[in-house]
């Protein structure tokens, strides 16, 4: 069997490196991996090749930035000759970004197999392009890997069969179990002179945060209240900087106290500052599962979650916004100690892609 594995932006690559790993130690599975290019740049690269140990990508398709429509349009006609030249018997997405959905279009046309991992996460907010990509995606794949009971309940209310749905964990927290020693060994909090629990850790890139001067202003302010209590580290995501720059916000954030900025982090190094912070605070999907996995306190900045087991079972707590006043009140009860302690969810154990693997290689029997 014939697979082609797709990566389009960074989450992707936590994903498909366990995944690709696993097919190449079944015979019968030939596992190629494709980049579309939706998200290019050194720092990616060096998660590809260095970090995450994965190969070169049998192609990349260098498709770099543009609106929604544009990258959408331009990765599947690049991909359409992919699928020509190399007639893969299934093609495995993950996630919810534009390539997840691009590329399931072209295969679904072509009349190829589709596995979906990551399938059946629901936000119920279709503002959100990520939704949409999930959402169609799901409708249109052959196979969904689940990576918790949500997923599962999500789909079959939508009328999925059965068949179709496979619940085997969670392939970000394969990456996480796999590199954590490593991420260990680079001691990247110790090298700027931090001790374990002395920082919180801060990241915010979603368009709803950072692309209006208000929403900016109440980050510094959560920023600043937060800095009066412990440092504060905050890479910085290119798109949250140049909005600073944009709404004359920079030099303020430049002269807050006990603020470290950080350019955007590699995988390792981003994963130590998790494990060892007293706390995150953030927007992003990922982090709210690998806070989860790690047990490290959580505030996400949106009024809806596609992974409710992190609020559930796990260490998040949602924030339907930023307000700083109800921000700091959170931020001061987690570090007086009242944090919710949360458990991992099931099958979150560092074995998904080897579920999924074997379940492929029966389909392919």
């Amino acid at each position: 069997m014939k697979i082609i594995n797709i990566v389009g932006a960074r989450p992707n690559f936590m994903k498909v490196a366990p995944l690709h790993r696993a097919f190449q130690q079944i015979v019968g599975l030939d596992s190629m991996i494709v980049h579309t290019g939706q998200h290019y740049d050194a720092k990616m690269s060096d998660v590809f090749f260095n970090q995450l140990e994965m190969p070169k990508p049998d192609y990349f398709l260098g498709i770099g930035g543009g609106s929604h429509a544009q990258q959408t349009a331009k990765i599947m006609v690049e991909f359409e000759k992919v699928m020509e030249a190399e007639q893969p018997d299934l093609v495995l997405v993950v996630g919810d970004v534009t390539s997840t959905i691009a590329c399931a279009l072209v295969a679904t046309k072509m009349h190829v197999t589709i596995a979906h991992v990551e399938a059946g996460l629901r936000s119920g907010d279709r503002k959100m392009p990520e939704e949409i990509n999930r959402i169609l995606t799901d409708s249109i794949s052959d196979l969904l890997f689940v990576t918790e009971q949500a997923g599962l309940d999500n789909l079959l209310k939508e009328g999925v069969p059965k068949e179709k749905i496979h619940f085997v964990g969670n392939c970000m927290i394969d990456s996480l179990v796999h590199y954590r020693q490593k991420a260990a060994e680079l001691n990247t909090a110790q090298q700027l002179g931090l001790e374990a629990n002395s920082y919180v850790l801060v990241t915010m890139h979603r368009p709803a945060n950072v692309d209006t001067e208000s929403g900016l202003n109440s980050i510094l302010r959560v920023i600043e209240d937060t800095a009066k209590h412990k440092k504060v580290l905050f890479p910085v995501h290119p798109r949250t900087r140049s909005n600073f720059e944009r709404f004359g916000l920079a030099n303020r954030l430049n002269a807050c106290q006990n603020l470290v900025l950080m350019e955007p982090q590699g995988y390792l190094e981003f994963l130590n500052l998790m494990e060892n912070a007293a706390m995150i605070i953030t927007d992003s999907g990922g982090i709210q599962e690998e806070t989860t996995y790690l047990r490290v306190p959580c505030l996400t900045f949106r009024d809806s979650t596609e992974r409710p087991s992190t609020v559930e079972l796990g260490t998040n707590q949602l924030l339907a916004d930023l307000n700083p006043e109800t921000v700091h009140e959170k931020v001061l009860e987690i570090l007086s100690g009242k944090a919710k302690k949360g458990t991992i969810p099931p099958l979150w154990d560092g074995k998904a892609a080897q579920r999924i693997a074997n379940v492929l290689a029966e389909l392919g029997k």
